[in-house]
């Protein structure tokens, strides 16, 4: 029997691992071991209850004011112990985070196999976004197993010199996820104060944009929320207080806008699926949005998942406060525009990446997914 340990620590780790974790629960050829390392801790633990996962390990590194250093070294000196306790066949890690990049390090230097979940995904500027290119581009050198979401991500790492027969496409694990979370029947108090308004969506927290792009992106928004009575935002806030200082600095007293707190993973994807458009600079949502045929603006730069841009449903439009502007604006008041991009093809995935990644690891190999 393969024995498979599942390394995260963060919500966005959790919520595309955590289907992945029963999946391989599920399998008679492979004893499952989950590690997580609080890397978050409360929004961690409201994607473990939901999905009914108990971790085996929980290192509970997370602490007020921590730093990529304490993260990094932290996870890379309490996994060792872990790690030489269980002795897994193969350790799986997701996407870009610290926890991913100092997890599969310690497998290196203990020569244990990796498996990279969500591989492959590049925008080639180790500093956008930081620091997850930079810890994606490190775990793919160390990897053994590559499960890529889309064959876009695997012909990136061909490309780079992966060996093919490494390289699977699997699709994403978070539409899996999504087939478990998202009710018809769902209900909560702020679609109520949303009432029959148009729902915009708004995340917004990477470090990279902290300071004035972050000043610059809630200016745009505000401006356009006050010029649209039609409409009711609601932004789920990251715990960062420099996010929360400047969301308060610009956002306050706009009363078409509800800064709450932190909403667990089904109430995330509750509301992505009722909103009309998402203004994100987040990862994942560039992912889960498309799903439900609603656009995506995309404050960054750059992305890793050009797939959603060429397919139609995501649109990079910077920190510039005059493009989210005018970008903004014209997905509510040109309906061609916006049903261009509702009506685009999902291109991230079928709901069956947790059971190919599984049949992998169980019987060395998958039918692909292909769009």
């Amino acid at each position: 029997m393969k024995k498979v340990m599942l390394v995260f620590g963060t919500r966005p780790e959790a919520i595309k691992m955590c289907p992945l974790v029963n999946e391989l629960k599920g399998r008679t050829g492979i004893k499952t071991v989950v590690c997580v390392t609080g890397q978050h801790r409360q929004m961690l633990d409201q994607v473990l209850a939901a999905f009914d996962v108990t971790p085996d390990y929980d290192l509970s590194l997370m602490k007020e004011g921590q730093t990529l250093f304490d993260i990094t070294t932290g996870v890379l000196n309490e996994t060792k112990d872990v790690l030489t306790k269980e002795k897994p066949d193969v350790v799986l890690v997701h996407g870009d985070t610290s926890t991913t990049f100092a997890a599969a390090l310690a497998c290196y230097y203990l020569q244990i196999p990796v498996g990279h979940v969500e591989a492959g995904l590049r925008t080639y500027d180790i500093y956008s976004p930081y620091p997850e290119e930079f810890n994606r581009e490190a775990v793919s050198c160390i990897s053994s197993y590559n499960f890529a979401p889309t064959r876009l991500a695997a012909d990136n790492l061909i490309r780079e010199g992966k060996n093919p027969e490494t390289v699977f496409v699997t699709g994403n694990t978070v539409i899996d996820a999504m087939k478990h979370t998202v009710t018809d029947d769902y209900s909560h108090p702020e679609l109520d104060w949303v009432g029959d308004k148009k729902l915009i969506l708004i995340t917004a927290h990477r470090r990279e944009n902290l300071g004035e792009p972050m000043h610059s992106m809630f200016r745009a928004i505000r401006r356009v929320l006050e010029e649209h009575p039609e409409c009711r935002a609601i932004y789920p806030i990251h715990m960062n207080p420099v996010v929360r200082k400047a969301a308060d600095e610009e956002l306050s007293g706009c009363d078409t806008i509800h800064i709450i707190e932190p909403v667990d993973v089904f109430d995330c994807h509750n509301f992505e699926a009722r909103c009309h458009l998402c203004l994100t600079d987040s990862g994942g949502i560039q992912e889960e949005c498309p799903s439900y045929g609603k656009p995506v603006l995309v404050m960054r730069s750059v992305t890793e998942r050009p797939e959603g841009v060429d397919a139609g449903t995501l649109r990079l439009v910077g920190t510039d406060e005059e493009t989210i502007y005018n970008n903004f604006r014209e997905l509510l008041e040109d309906e061609k525009a916006y049903e261009a991009m509702a009506h685009a093809c999902n291109p991230y995935g079928d709901g069956n990446a947790c059971k190919r990644i599984a049949d992998v690891l169980e019987k060395g190999s998958c039918e692909p997914w292909n769009v």
